[in-house]
Parts: C-alpha cells; structure tokens; sequence
C-alpha cells in the first residue's frame, strides 16, 4: 500500500472538506499503530472486553458429512456482540478518544458493525448515531432493538434501495456536515484512505491468532483459507496473515443472489468493473453510465455493490480468488451448520459455509480447510423462518439432525 493505493485501487475521491479530516485520522493511525501505550489499551481491552482471543474450533461432523478435507473454524461468532465488528470499532473509538472526537457515527446493513459501535460508544460514554436502510431494519429488528438500548440513535434511510450502500451514504454526508468534532467508524475495509488500511489492520488480529493456533496446533497451515466478502473486513482480516504463505489459497466468497446471470447478486468482485464509490476506486457493480447497480442478497451484511479495494488488488494480481454462492445454497449451508455442529451462523458466514463443503470434497481426506465464522446467525433467525429451505440436506447429516 502507498499513498492510501493498492495496486490501482484506492485512494480518496471526496469533498474537499474531508481532505483535512481524513489527513488528521491518517496520521493519528501511522503513528498509534505502533505507539506501545496505544497498543496495550487496545490489547487489553480485546481480551477483557471483546473476549480474545477466539477459538479454532474443529467442525467434526460437518467435516464428516462431507467426507473430505478437515474443516476448521475460526470463532469469531464468540466475540462480546457476536461478530468480528467488534475488532474494528473498539480499535476505531479509543482512536477517536484521543483525538479528542466526543461523537460518533457509523452505518451498518446487518446491524453487527451498529451494535458493536453502540456497544462501544456505551463503553466509552460517547454520543453514537447509526445509519441503517429501512430494508435492513426489517430484517435485522433485533439488531435495531439492541442499538437503541445501548443508547444509540438509528436514523432510517429511505432512499435507493434502503440498504447498506444508501446507509453508507447518508453517513458521510453527516460526517462532511460535522467533521470537527465527529469521527466516522466505517465498518469494512472500504471507503477514503487511509479507511481500508486501518481496518485491515484492526482486523488482522483474526488472522495473526488463527495463524499462531494453526500452526501450534497442527504444525502446518491449512491448504485453503475461506472468509465472506461484502466490503470485506472479516476477509481482509483473515487474508492479511496468509498472504505471504504461497502454499495457502485464499478465497473469498461473495453473495451470489439469485445468480450472477440474473443480475440480482451483490458480488463485486466475480461481478464488477473498475469505479469509484465511498470514496475509493475499487470493483463495483455498475451499469455502462457508472451507475450503481441494485444489490441483492438474502444476508443484509453482504449487500453491498462492490468490495474494499484491497480486495480488488488481491483479485486482480490473482492472489485471492472470489467466488459467488447464491441464497439457497447459504441457507441449505446455514441449516446443515446449525444442525450437524449445534453453531448457529450469520447467513452472511453461510455463503462461506456452502463454499467450505465443496473445496473439502473436492481436496478429500488429508486436506484442511479454515473458514471465518465472522458471526453468529441468531439475527438472522426471521429471515430465515420466513425462507423455504431444502430440508434434504440436513435430514442427512450422519447421527440424524
């Protein structure tokens, strides 16, 4: 990375009146990344009050249905609030303390990133408003219902689609109107530099320990490493550790709808072209005139029509691999996972899930696998009930489901 760029990706296309802000966090975040003072609050509170670290975590039946490599997951569903978000927002908020930022700002389509920023902000005693589309308060009420009595304000947006992408937005136009005392937690590796960077790094603590138990506890690192990608901050994180291991495969696996063909998918990577959106030249999904595309994807986490620009340069020089799973296939995977490991996931991990069972058929016995269980699904326990699901293949799991 140089100059908030990977690669071709990246890099800052916003007003004028956030160059100043964005210069300021990126220097507070180049010079506490390494601040020792900074570090052991950080560390501290990761490990009291986000519970790290997290275990790997050997899904024995699940491997066993699929009768091929070893299935491993890294347990990020156990984390204080139920997802990696936490990571992220905890690092962000003691940042904007010491900039001496007293009100806080966020967006969030599933609802995890907004409740682990209102649970922060709960923490820390400082103002939090959240950004959410009325499609997503929806499907997500419970997350809605926990933001608020964390004493979050979650202002609804109506516009576009009404979901992460329109939520976004309407969070950078406040932050432009109130840029001096306000800082913006942008929950995935998207958006102006230095953005991206921060949250990768903030988020490679999943990676660096599941790289450490791994290797401590097999002597060797998994063949393939599997996390969801939206905007990609759980991916990006888990990637970050293995990028420099050639012998470990990296995929991504992106919300693939009703089906690529269809049109109505959220996967930027396997679907998108060079644009810019948030803020940063990345891939998106958009029409000949550069228009955003609609997005569509049964888990709200995943809906979002592009992804970080780390991710674009990783797909680009073919690092990583993106791949896209479509809805009946995640909730085919979300209901094996919860029958057969008694683990119940977000659906956004779910599109992993369905990705994990293939690549552990087709590697067979021996291999390895380790996937990102990013969240778990209890959120998404209403969209579920109101989906028709194949029963066939939890009815199949070995010992009955």
């Amino acid at each position: 990375m140089n100059d908030g760029r990977f690669g071709r990706f990246g890099g800052r296309y916003v007003p004028e009146t956030l160059m100043v802000a964005l210069d300021e966090l990126a220097t507070a975040w180049r010079t506490l990344r390494h601040d020792p003072e900074f570090l052991a609050e950080l560390r501290d509170h990761q490990r009291k009050f986000v519970g790290r670290p997290t275990p790997l975590y050997e899904a024995q039946r699940l491997s066993e249905y699929h009768g091929g490599a070893t299935i491993h997951f890294k347990r990020e569903d156990l984390c204080h609030t139920g997802a990696h978000k936490l990571n992220n927002a905890l690092g962000q908020v003691i940042l904007a303390v010491r900039m001496g930022k007293r009100r806080i700002i966020a967006e969030t389509g599933a609802g995890q990133h907004g409740v682990a920023t209102a649970t922060v902000c709960a923490r820390f005693g400082l103002a939090c408003v959240v950004y959410m589309g009325v499609e997503d308060m929806r499907r997500q009420e419970v997350n809605v219902r926990r933001m608020r009595m964390l004493g979050a304000e979650v202002r609804a947006v109506e516009s576009g689609t009404a979901t992460l992408k329109d939520a976004t937005s309407e969070a950078i136009r406040d932050w432009v109107t109130h840029v001096r005392d306000t800082h913006y937690v942008i929950g995935s590796a998207v958006g102006p530099a230095p953005y991206p960077e921060m949250v990768r790094d903030l988020q490679r603590v999943i990676g660096d320990e599941a790289r450490e138990q791994y290797l401590s506890e097999f002597g060797t690192l998994p063949d393939v490493v599997m996390a969801c990608v939206g905007g990609g901050s759980n991916s990006i994180g888990m990637f970050t550790a293995f990028r420099d291991d050639p012998g470990v495969e990296l995929v991504g696996v992106e919300a693939g709808g009703r089906g690529l063909v269809s049109g109505e998918h959220a996967a930027g990577a396997a679907g998108g072209t060079p644009g810019v959106l948030h803020g940063s030249y990345s891939l998106l999904l958009q029409d000949a005139a550069g228009q955003i595309r609609r997005t569509h994807s049964v888990a709200a986490g995943l809906d979002y029509p592009g992804v970080g620009p780390e991710h674009a340069m990783l797909s680009d020089t073919g690092r990583a691999s993106y791949l896209p799973v479509e809805d009946t296939d995640a909730l085919a995977a979300f209901r094996l996972c919860t029958s057969s490991e008694g683990i119940i996931p977000a659906l956004e991990t779910s599109h992993v899930l369905h990705h994990a069972g293939v690549r552990a058929r087709a590697l067979g016995r021996g291999g390895r696998v380790l996937v990102c269980l990013s969240g778990r699904g209890d959120k998404d326990l209403h969209t579920v009930a109101e989906t028709e699901v194949p029963a066939d293949e939890s009815a199949a799991v070995p010992g009955g489901a």
